[in-house]
């Protein structure tokens, strides 16, 4: 059954590993060559006061048998003109057995990101050494264990011997990659995993120039595929921000046009008005026409004419006023006429005054006569 409160652990170093051995498929080939740190490994072994030199590989090639002296330098010397492989080999110093001390242990599973400072604090009680006696190593190891233990292995060697060796080596003028012990022996595929009995200040400067160019590859590949996740949007970014300003000033205008739309439908609308209040009523020419047909020649005259609003107002005097009502009710402009102040007479000429209102109508005759 699935158990999804189980911790996923991440190991960032394989993957690099993986990812790095991918990428040098984008070297060319002599290139590879060139900065390829994948060199031919020596075992170096200690027989009594001598070193054996041995080629590392499935089936072990024997080199040579050194002494550990200053004799031993000069054949070393003599070694590395002759074979060009040996000039750009990697030394692995390998312990006997009777050299170091190999054993398992069951640490808590809280001590793995700490392990050699528990292994040293607790090394008294794993040996019968001292942190301070041997120089050891700690190496997880890839088997069961159970609930809340990891297992481990535990190399040491006492500080003597492995000081010994090394001074040994550099006198034949030999720098040792790394030390580890014969029956814990290091994966030689799986150098970056690899475990060393030799303390920091002992350790060879490896060539990193290799390390860097893969790096640097990573970081290319890493920009392009940035570039290729990155560029698109940036386009589509740019593509859109260019469509929004056009349509910006589109909308700019069309708010342009829009205004002067609507100025365009007011004044339309103003002259509409101005058309139907105009054909609403007759041209005021047809109606002093009419009225003065209207009025007989009979001594009647007017002293005061207005019109507004379709309204025609009129003052005057007449042998007869009330006569001038029926006459404007009966012609066809004008309607509703009727006295708005008292009939008067007047003194000296005999004729009555009047102010008469009436409204004025359109008809379809004056109407036809103004579209003519």
């Amino acid at each position: 059954m699935l158990n999804l409160n189980s911790t996923i652990e991440l190991d960032f170093k394989k993957f690099f590993r993986w990812w790095q051995k991918e990428l040098a498929f984008l070297v060319p080939e002599k290139l590879r060559e060139l900065i390829s740190d994948r060199h031919d490994t020596v075992i170096v072994r200690t027989r009594g006061n001598q070193f054996e030199l041995s080629y590392a590989g499935e089936a072990q090639e024997p080199l040579a048998v050194l002494s550990r002296n200053e004799e031993g330098a000069a054949q070393f010397n003599e070694l590395l003109a002759k074979d060009e492989r040996l000039a750009k080999a990697n030394f692995i110093v390998r312990l006997h057995r009777a050299e170091g001390i190999c054993r398992e242990l069951a640490l808590p599973a809280a001590a793995k990101e700490n392990l050699a400072q528990v292994v040293a604090y607790e090394l008294s009680r794993f040996t019968p050494f001292k942190p301070e006696q041997v120089y050891f190593a700690v190496k997880s190891l890839d088997v069961a264990a159970e609930p809340g233990l990891i297992p481990v292995l535990l190399i040491l060697t006492p500080r003597e011997v492995l000081d010994g060796l090394y001074a040994d080596l550099s006198t034949l003028g030999i720098s040792p990659l790394f030390a580890d012990y014969e029956g814990a022996e290091n994966d030689l595929k799986q150098l970056d995993e690899a475990y060393d009995l030799f303390p920091e200040w002992l350790r060879a400067n490896t060539n990193k120039t290799s390390h860097l160019i893969y790096a640097a590859l990573a970081g290319g590949v890493i920009l392009l595929l940035a570039a290729v996740l990155f560029l698109p949007v940036l386009f589509e970014y740019q593509t859109v921000t260019l469509l929004q300003e056009k349509i910006d000033a589109i909308e700019k205008d069309a708010k342009k046009i829009k205004g002067m739309q609507a100025e365009i439908d007011d004044v339309l609308a103003e002259t509409e008005d101005l058309i139907k209040a105009k054909n609403a009523s007759p041209p005021v020419i047809e109606m002093l026409n009419t009225l003065s047909a209207l009025i007989k020649d009979d001594n009647t005259w007017l002293t005061y004419l207005q019109f507004a609003d379709g309204h025609l107002q009129i003052q005057g005097e007449s042998p007869s006023a009330s006569g001038l009502i029926a006459v404007l009710e009966d012609s066809e402009i004008f309607a509703n006429a009727k006295f708005v102040s008292p009939v008067t007479q007047d003194t000296t000429t005999g004729f009555e005054r009047f102010q008469i209102t009436a409204d004025i109508v359109k008809t379809e005759q004056s109407g036809e006569q103004r579209k003519e």
